[in-house]
């Protein structure tokens, strides 16, 4: 796109912006509801694919860390392609085909898995982008697979109803390749529009929102012409962004998209929510993301975690080292027990084909879903998030394999149910729901009519006392979380 379509498109930006309802400050913006949909869904499939999934080494910063010397990524480089003046990241799009990428075969996993929403990375870090662009001629479009894959994906979900999102990490591009800059790289002067530009090297204190060298505007503004494209070509229901959009630099840019991604979803009538990390949006004007991450008690607020079912890298790479199905169908339970909804990621390998580790664990917390999903789809938080002795760890990047015991429960209610969701199965069926006692009003949530176990044909035997409610259902076995169904009238 040439300098004058960029006018006019900033020039229709700010139209939007200006015709309202939301305008590009954080009292209008703060006037922002969740669109309730988005509450309801609970479980969402996040995915990490791009060019960095060639070399498949480490994670998904290996174009950032192959650049920076004394790296094992770098080292990696060295030997496995030879020296970066020769071989640098761009060589790597000839190789990246997505030959097997099979978009209504990937539907049809996610739907198998329960999900409910899905949000592909439309561009990471590495500026490349997965999706037909007029901004650039670096996407997957025009280069590598010469496929429009977010878009084609987009079709596949839409023809079972499954909303799509999208993610940018546009932003992280101004520092993402900067190490080839501190030595004999191809990496030498990149010109606005090119994949490797800027390449500004900068320190790894990304933290702060007032590093230097900061962002400049011709970047800035750049970052908003993509985004408000997403936004055009695909309407998405959920905009998520990583966290550097923080930088104070980038503050009015991103009430300015927040005005524009709002206003449009208003005009065109889609459903908008943003999702956001640290301290980026006015608290209420969008919907806060944990990475890797949960906290302690249920908030008054809804929230969301990204994780992924990798704990070591977001993209597929060789090293990976899996989560087991239990630990994620646990980790959703605690979430949605807490106001808030999972996004876990899948990271499909180059050729465009999800691995079999990744397919099984889908497939399996799938299998819990449909057995259990009365007790996470479409519920609201109960008086408190659940009981017991294992605690949870709060704030960002705090998740664990946490061995939960029977004792510990979690409580969503919907109608006139309550469902107390054992985290761990007892050897003897046995289950004992402290909080559901009988030592007076208001300690539950009415009077407990019938108890089931989902996934059950058998009928439990239950009693309620001064201890709590006692099930005993002796034919539950496994070693996956038990959902007890209290019907109250």
């Amino acid at each position: 796109m040439n300098t004058m379509d960029r006018n006019a498109m900033m020039q229709e930006i700010d139209r939007v912006v200006a015709a309202g309802p939301y305008s590009d400050d954080w009292a209008s913006l703060s006037q922002y509801e969740v669109p309730e949909w988005y509450k309801k869904a609970k479980f969402g499939i996040f995915i990490h694919w791009g060019v960095y999934a060639v070399p498949a080494f480490n994670n998904e910063w290996y174009p950032r860390n192959m650049y920076i010397q004394g790296t094992p990524e770098f080292e990696h480089h060295v030997k496995t392609y030879g020296p970066h003046k020769q071989f640098g990241y761009k060589d790597f799009i000839p190789l990246f085909k997505a030959e097997r990428f099979d978009p209504d075969a990937w539907a049809a996993l996610f739907e198998e898995a329960g999900a409910r929403y899905v949000i592909p990375v439309a561009e990471h870090h590495d500026g490349f982008q997965m999706y037909k662009s007029e901004l650039s001629e670096w996407n997957a479009y025009d280069k590598g697979p010469h496929r429009d894959t977010t878009g084609e994906l987009r079709q596949a979900l839409q023809k079972r109803g499954i909303p799509m999102g999208v993610s940018s990490h546009r932003f992280e591009h101004w520092f993402f390749l900067g190490g080839g800059r501190q030595f004999d790289s191809d990496i030498a002067d990149p010109q606005p529009g090119d994949l490797y530009w800027p390449s500004v090297y900068m320190a790894d204190d990304f933290n702060n929102p007032d590093l230097t060298p900061a962002p400049t505007e011709e970047y800035c503004r750049d970052w908003l012409l993509r985004c408000c494209e997403l936004v055009d070509r695909f309407h998405p229901p959920v905009f998520y962004f990583d966290w550097w959009i923080h930088h104070s630099v980038l503050r009015p840019y991103v009430k300015k998209f927040a005005a524009y991604y709002y206003n449009r979803a208003v005009q065109k009538g889609f459903p908008a929510a943003i999702n956001y990390k640290l301290d980026t949006f006015a608290f209420g004007s969008a919907v806060l993301d944990v990475e890797r991450g949960h906290f302690a008690q249920a908030k008054p607020y809804f929230w969301q975690t990204c994780t992924a079912i990798a704990k070591n890298s977001w993209c597929y790479t060789e090293q990976n080292q899996y989560k087991t199905p239990y630990t994620l169908v646990c980790d959703l339970i605690d979430v949605v027990s807490k106001n808030g909804t999972m996004l876990l990621n899948v990271g499909p390998k180059a050729d465009g084909s999800i691995g079999e580790e990744d397919t099984a664990i889908l497939r399996a917390i799938g299998k819990w879903l449909r057995a259990n999903g009365e007790a996470i789809y479409d519920t609201h938080v109960w008086r408190q998030s659940g009981e017991g002795p294992t605690q949870i760890e709060e704030g960002q990047f705090t998740e664990k394999d946490t061995q939960y015991t029977p004792a510990d429960f979690r409580f969503t209610v919907k109608e006139n149910h309550l469902y107390a969701i054992a985290l761990a199965c007892p050897g003897d069926g046995q289950f004992t729901v402290k909080a559901l006692n009988r030592r007076g009003p208001g300690e539950y949530l009415g009077v407990i009519r019938d108890v089931d176990i989902l996934g059950c044909e058998q009928k439990p035997q239950w009693r309620q006392d001064d201890q709590g409610l006692h099930v005993s259902a002796p034919f539950v076995s496994g070693d996956m979380p038990v959902a007890i169904r209290v019907t109250v009238g």
